[in-house]
């Protein structure tokens, strides 16, 4: 009697293969005694960070090390003002960093888990100037030629958007002003790490202003919310809005930064909501 076998040589054939296949492939040794097969990657991924934090310690840095490796804050990284600069890695980019805290921008909130946090060695406020505003510590060129290099990194690998490179003050401006006034954004942005504007709209605008009367402080917080911004809401306390402005000036007009919504601050804010984009050049021509 002849046997008959449910599938063609050809089939046989083929399921063989896929067997042997089964057999070679990367296999990742998994918790719990399980074996996780790692030979197909999905096309639709994308990396979980989104946004970059900037900060300064208020310290040198040996007690920054300390602080950021054993206390209860860390960050992904720390910039020391060595020469040169010594770049530490405290907390692996795949896992997050207790840096930024309580903080909002653009819509997403407590941006720990979606932002990587660089240290730079930097004390601040160090005292008082002639005029009464706070003195700040300069930034050394050697760090900041150190953090655009680590940025640009960081920012090339996860795809982060400049307008997401962002200080500690502009995601939580009631509570913070780091990197402070003395941080070049703007040099950064003209070397391709962050956000700018252009600067000859902006005085245009601010002339504007200054000629037939700012717009109203609903506008600037429709405006700075666009930009990425939390802004509170009409009925908070007046200097919860001045310290959101006060942030913004820090970043993008930081020889002031009082807070008061002047016509050169609206000048600036207008010319950075035309810049992103064609709704936003729209409106500038409204203004």
């Amino acid at each position: 009697m002849t046997r008959r076998f449910p599938y063609s040589p050809l089939a046989m054939l083929g399921l063989a293969g896929l067997l042997a296949l089964q057999g070679c492939a990367p296999m990742a040794p998994g918790r719990h005694g399980l074996d996780i097969d790692t030979s197909i990657r999905a096309r639709s991924q994308g990396s979980r960070v989104q946004f970059i934090v900037l900060h300064y310690t208020v310290s040198e840095s040996t007690r920054a090390l300390g602080t950021l490796s054993r206390g209860e804050v860390s960050s992904h990284y720390l910039v020391t003002d060595d020469e040169p600069p010594r770049i530490y890695r405290l907390v692996d980019e795949s896992r997050a960093a207790w840096h930024a805290g309580q903080s909002e921008w653009s819509g997403y909130t407590w941006l720990n888990r979606s932002s990587i946090g660089i240290e730079i060695v930097n004390r601040g406020p160090v005292g008082t100037a002639a005029d009464g505003t706070p003195a700040w510590q300069p930034y050394r060129p050697s760090q900041i030629r150190a953090v655009r290099a680590l940025v640009r990194d960081i920012a090339d690998r996860h795809g982060i958007a400049p307008e997401n490179i962002v200080g500690h003050s502009d995601i939580a401006p009631l509570r913070k002003q780091d990197p402070g006034p003395l941080f070049p954004w703007r040099e950064l942005a003209r070397e391709g790490v962050g956000r700018w504007y252009d600067e000859s709209v902006a005085q245009a605008l601010g002339a504007r202003f200054a000629s037939q009367g700012l717009p109203d402080m609903e506008w600037a917080r429709r405006q700075l919310a666009r930009v990425g911004y939390a802004v509170p809401h009409g009925d908070a306390p007046p200097h919860d809005m001045q310290a959101v402005v006060a942030a913004f000036q820090m970043h993008y007009r930081p020889a002031r930064y009082d807070g008061v919504f002047d016509a050169e601050t609206a000048g600036v804010l207008a010319a950075l909501v035309a810049a992103s984009g064609p709704a936003g050049a729209d409106d500038a021509s409204a203004w």
